[in-house]
């Protein structure tokens, strides 16, 4: 069960906190007391509720009940095959947090608290993915970027504050697969972390190469000859139309379209005062299948006022 972004969890803001307001969150009066008065050994345990992982700088709080949480830790083992997640970040509090969820989802978890440490542990483990901060001491994420792609393919998450646009930008072009904006939600973080793993496996531990069929953008490759779309390594169903539009905005990565343009190059027709809305609910129903989260894409952006693009990755 997920309370996601419960601020009123966060022990950092407990004190002056009404403990009615934590037990609206977890149905028990007596663990919101007990949590008001931090007291959380006690509290972690109470009925049956376990806090398996605490987001520190989000506030947000798992909560995962302890029916059936042998059977869940085994399905979720025999899943992810004991793949190793390396975390890298300079806080502590951060980096125990995302290993106990890791850890909770079946993965392996090797932590590292500066770019020079995880390099170091990169040559003597072996690591499926890197979940990599950029501000840290010693060896930053980005510096330490360049010299593991020098050597390693594996997938690289950035983890990278808001304020930090540029270093997004940066890491994505010095070879990171993706990025997660701080302070991310626990969701959002495992349904990355396990994309990019599928999308691994599926190709073997290599990245896919583009020819004259295929088109590949980050995680998606759009096959020209069989006309179908993996989505980290998944294939997705879309529509005819659907197709033709993602092939179009897929073939020029960065540029804008225009509905009227989108409408009249996919249809064939030229566009009138309806078209706008028409193009609008394809894309919509692109993002739901291409996207990890359609509110939030990363692939099919909107430019408002002019149209729609693909983000180059």
């Amino acid at each position: 069960m997920w309370y996601n972004d419960c601020t009123l969890c966060n022990p950092s803001r407990l004190p002056g906190l009404p403990p009615q307001k934590v037990a609206d969150y977890t149905g028990d009066p007596l663990l919101g007391k007990e949590m008001y008065e931090r007291k959380f050994p006690t509290a972690f345990y109470k009925k049956n509720l376990r806090i398996t992982s605490r987001f520190f700088n989000s506030g947000s709080v798992l909560f995962i009940s302890d029916k059936g949480k042998r059977e869940e830790r085994m399905m979720a083992e025999e899943m992810n095959m004991g793949e190793v997640v390396m975390v890298v970040d300079d806080n502590k509090e951060i980096v125990y947090s995302i290993s106990e969820l890791l850890k909770y989802e079946g993965y392996r978890v090797i932590p590292a608290y500066d770019g020079m440490e995880a390099l170091n542990l990169l040559e003597q483990n072996p690591v499926d993915l890197i979940l990599l901060d950029v501000m840290m001491p010693r060896l930053n994420g980005l510096s330490a970027l360049m010299k593991l792609r020098e050597k390693y393919r594996i997938p690289v998450i950035i983890l990278s504050a808001k304020t930090e646009e540029s270093d997004k930008v940066s890491g994505l072009v010095l070879g990171a697969d993706d990025y997660v904006e701080k302070p991310y939600n626990p969701a959002e973080l495992m349904a990355r972390v396990k994309a990019h793993l599928r999308r691994y496996r599926a190709w073997g531990g290599e990245l896919p190469k583009e020819n004259d069929d295929q088109i590949i953008n980050g995680g998606l490759v759009l096959d020209k000859k069989q006309r179908i779309v993996l989505v980290e390594g998944e294939e997705v169903r879309l529509t005819a139309t659907e197709y033709k539009i993602l092939e179009l905005l897929m073939e020029h990565p960065g540029q804008v379209f225009s509905s009227e343009q989108i409408y009249e190059n996919v249809w064939q027709e030229s566009a009138n005062y309806t078209v706008e809305n028409t193009v609008m609910v394809h894309i919509r129903h692109i993002r739901e299948k291409i996207e990890i989260d359609a509110k939030k894409p990363r692939y099919v952006k909107v430019v408002w006022g002019i149209g729609y693009k693909m983000e180059k990755y």
